[in-house]
């Protein structure tokens, strides 16, 4: 996992709310052995409609999405949270996350930040006035900003998952962050423990 400190982009407004992981990458996708491939699958029953909003060219290459209410809830499958980022979002913006895909964003390096509804609206009217809009989501600040619409909002986030982004450190990174006291246990440890 990469650490993450600052991500800068562009975003794309999806009004929605109550999206369930289903929604982000039908159980179909759910078949692949390999943890890559998923970015064909995100949103591919609503990616038949021709106006839904990432099939809209103003929003090709946005990095940041921003959600509705309820935003990943239904099944804890992390496919939800990989199709996501590797369709090329770093970020999502949402009032409230279900805990199950947040604890899975934080997992694998996609950064849910969760900001009240009003503040929601405000980035939807601001990044579709004008799709060029920037946004930056500071993890070591713990804000988000949309400057060139005077928007400005602290999220919160649990010191262990912010610790997580700061320094890059999956499950296995923080297990391997610990390695010298591992071996050290590991020597002392009685030869009948086997």
């Amino acid at each position: 996992m990469k650490s993450v400190h600052v991500i800068s982009g562009r975003g794309v407004p999806l009004r929605r709310s109550d999206v369930d992981t289903d929604q982000i990458i039908p159980a179909e996708w759910l078949k692949r052995v390999e943890r890559t491939g998923f970015e064909k699958g995100l949103f591919s029953t609503w990616r038949d409609d021709r106006n839904f909003v990432l099939n809209d060219e103003r929003y090709v290459g946005a990095s940041i999405l921003v959600a509705g209410p309820s935003f990943g809830v239904g099944s804890s499958r992390e496919h939800a949270v990989w199709a996501i980022q590797q369709g090329g979002f770093d970020a999502v913006i949402a009032p409230s996350f279900s805990d199950i895909f947040r604890n899975n964003c934080a997992k694998n390096g996609l950064v849910p930040v969760v900001v009240p509804e009003a503040t929601v609206e405000a980035i939807w009217a601001a990044i579709e006035a004008d799709p060029a809009t920037e946004i930056t989501v500071d993890v070591e600040r713990l804000s988000v900003e949309v400057p060139a619409a005077g928007i400005t909002h602290t999220f919160p986030m649990e010191p262990q998952t912010r610790y997580r982004f700061l320094n890059g450190l999956d499950d296995v990174g923080i297990t391997m962050s610990h390695a010298d006291d591992i071996t050290s246990y590991e020597k002392a440890r009685p030869a009948w423990l086997g």
